[in-house]
């Protein structure tokens, strides 16, 4: 009997310290990344909701793609999903409105203690036609964070002063054009930033349908995998 017992302390015990050698994840994204109840704060707008499935097939957490790659099977913990449904990475959102309260910008300090953050974004910046504005290293102005480039600048230096510990990539969403995608890699390779440039997403009403998410969650396993899962 004490054998049984022991040995249960044991399974139990190692169970909790490989849920703890798994790598935190917290996302910083918009509609892509959202799902009703799991995004914090709560009251951020979210995109996918379970009355939703006329939009999407997608129906639960479970088949985001986020809720994929850090399911119970995979190598990955979800740490903090701070997501927002149409928000762009600069303070200009559609028609010109001043979306600053939502923006990644303000929101990128809600993120816990990661060890691994995933920004989500541009998608919103690109549909919206934010203007793309001059590269900038320092000085910015409130101004300058209205123009995508200066601000998606601000945002990924902001990141590595907050998490200095944190590996950063940028997930770039396909079909955005040139503006966009083309200014997002270079901003990534200025400073270190992995960049992770998505393909063949299905979509429906311009969103991941489950195809579309495990599509998602199979390019970033891809991607992550051979830097941070242990080969052991």
């Amino acid at each position: 009997m004490k054998k049984s017992i022991l040995l249960l302390c044991l399974l139990i015990l190692s169970s909790a310290v490989l849920t703890a050698q798994k790598p935190v994840v917290s996302v910083l994204g918009d509609s892509y990344s959202t799902y009703e109840g799991k995004v914090w704060p709560k009251w951020n707008k979210a995109w996918y909701k379970i009355d939703k499935t006329d939009a999407t097939d997608v129906s639960a957490p479970e088949q985001t793609w986020w809720g994929l790659l850090t399911a119970e099977d995979a190598p990955y913990t979800l740490g903090v999903n701070n997501s927002f449904s149409g928000s762009t990475i600069s303070f200009t959102g559609y028609h010109g409105n001043d979306y600053s309260d939502r923006s990644f910008i303000n929101r990128m300090y809600g993120l816990g203690n990661p060890d691994i953050i995933l920004i989500f974004g541009g998608t919103n910046d690109a549909w919206a036609g934010v203007p793309m504005g001059e590269y900038k290293d320092s000085g910015f102005t409130r101004a300058d964070l209205f123009n995508y480039r200066p601000a998606l600048t601000y945002l990924v230096k902001g990141l590595r002063e907050l998490y200095p510990d944190a590996h950063i990539y940028f997930m770039l969403n396909n079909e955005l054009g040139d503006n966009v995608s083309d200014s997002s890699k270079e901003i990534c390779s200025r400073y270190g930033i992995g960049f992770i440039a998505l393909s063949d997403i299905e979509k429906q009403a311009g969103h991941p349908t489950i195809a579309g998410m495990k599509s998602i969650a199979n390019q970033m396993r891809a991607a992550l995998d051979p830097i941070h899962v242990s080969k052991k």
